[in-house]
């Protein structure tokens, strides 16, 4: 059994190699920022030797945040669900329903998590922002932490992890540098 606190109160989950894991995987700055202030993300790239494909292979579902989905649109690259992956928007201000291929839900991270653990399936990425982030982690239901770390500071932005929440041991379970100095930081929970 897996001891998840859940709003404050243990959840007792059944735990086996093959459940989903929730993963926060997020490209960042050296001083911790995942977009400027405006939400501009132009300090982002993509090393030549690096690939998503294996991580994106490993998920079929994606959390995101309101924010990060109409920024994603406005910039011309919105999330939408296919075949292969569901797509899901947090918003306390959304609607909740199906619009655009994309499900928008009002669920509490602890109870989309239960809703999501029902079924049988591959990993979740929680894609942010660092709001919607802060929640599942407060609520200490992130299993994994994948960190893209590229070599600029901001000096300010939005923050990976903006809020406050209990003390979380990780143990650093990757770590790799790729072309033009990014480094992969993988952690998993230490439950």
């Amino acid at each position: 059994m897996r001891n998840r606190r859940i709003l404050g109160k243990p959840q007792y989950i059944a735990y086996h190699a093959s459940m989903r894991r929730l993963i926060y995987s997020v490209g960042i700055s050296l001083d911790g920022y995942i977009a400027r202030k405006n939400g501009e993300i132009d300090f982002l790239f993509m090393p030549k030797n690096f690939s998503m494909q294996p991580f994106l292979e490993s998920i079929d579902t994606i959390i995101a945040g309101r924010k990060t989905y109409e920024h994603g649109v406005k910039m011309g690259f919105g999330l939408r669900s296919t075949p292969q992956t569901r797509v899901l928007v947090c918003s306390r201000s959304a609607k909740s329903g199906v619009r655009d291929g994309v499900e928008f839900t009002r669920l509490s991270p602890a109870a989309l998590l239960r809703k999501l653990s029902k079924t049988e399936g591959k990993n979740i990425w929680l894609m942010g922002g660092g709001d919607l982030a802060n929640a599942y982690l407060k609520a200490d239901l992130v299993d994994e932490i994948h960190l893209g770390v590229l070599p600029v500071l901001l000096g300010s932005g939005l923050p990976a992890f903006p809020g406050k929440f209990p003390d979380r041991q990780f143990i650093l379970t990757e770590c790799k540098s790729y072309d033009r100095g990014m480094v992969n930081l993988n952690y998993k929970r230490e439950r």
